[in-house]
């Protein structure tokens, strides 16, 4: 009997790629013991502003990222699909080519899962997978009230007893790093420096490419 695969899905503008996305990727990958964490890159997110560079861009500084890295890997469906990003259409076309048993994870960070309500067919997610809300110990806030009965129903208090392909929400408590993409793009615009803060690899892209400079 072929043992059901264990995948995380990781999406984002990834505009540019740091440490922070790939610091808690991994912690991920070592808690739930996962065969593999894909890493998404959005071509066009319904509730973020557009991406500053190219996807094209955006993706090569992923893909640079995560190479050497076994557990992690680079999906780029949404960058193929001519229209806005739906993590529900992502989650459906996965399901598509995967087992029926295999146990899809979807990372959400706290402010993104706080603003499921606002997502297309967002009571439908549960049905294709589980979800991982990432969550700093320094974090306060609390859930819209949209949420609180979906939180109540579908929780589970101990994430590494999650059984069953989709269908529940763990509380992932993360080493907190205070690192974002915005504070990175506006020290690169400074002409300052973003180095540990993103991969050599990527940081060197960003140099031979001329991304994130300032305009004038």
């Amino acid at each position: 009997m072929v043992k059901p695969r264990r995948i995380g899905l990781f999406g984002g503008t990834f505009d540019p790629v740091h440490i922070g996305h790939l610091r808690g990727a991994l912690e991920v990958v070592e808690q739930f013991r996962l065969d593999e964490l894909r890493l998404i890159p959005s071509a066009r997110p319904p509730h973020r502003d557009t991406p500053q560079v190219a996807a094209a861009a955006r993706l090569a500084m992923v893909e640079l990222a995560v190479n050497g890295v076994a557990a992690l890997t680079v999906d780029d469906r949404e960058l193929r699909r001519d229209k806005p990003s739906y993590t529900i259409d992502t989650l459906e076309s996965l399901r598509g080519e995967l087992a029926a048993d295999d146990q899809l994870y979807l990372l959400l960070g706290w402010d993104a899962f706080c603003g499921l309500p606002t997502w297309h067919r967002w009571e439908e997610l549960l049905d294709h997978c589980h979800i991982l809300v990432l969550q700093r110990p320094d974090a306060d806030s609390e859930p819209p009230e949209a949420l609180r009965n979906l939180l109540a129903a579908r929780s589970s208090t101990d994430p590494q007893a999650i059984d069953g392909p989709s269908g529940q929400i763990a509380i992932v408590w993360q080493t907190p790093l205070a690192v974002s993409a915005t504070q990175i793009r506006q020290l690169l615009v400074n002409g300052k420096s973003a180095q540990f803060l993103v991969p050599d690899a990527v940081l060197a892209y960003i140099h031979t490419h001329g991304l994130y400079r300032a305009l004038n």
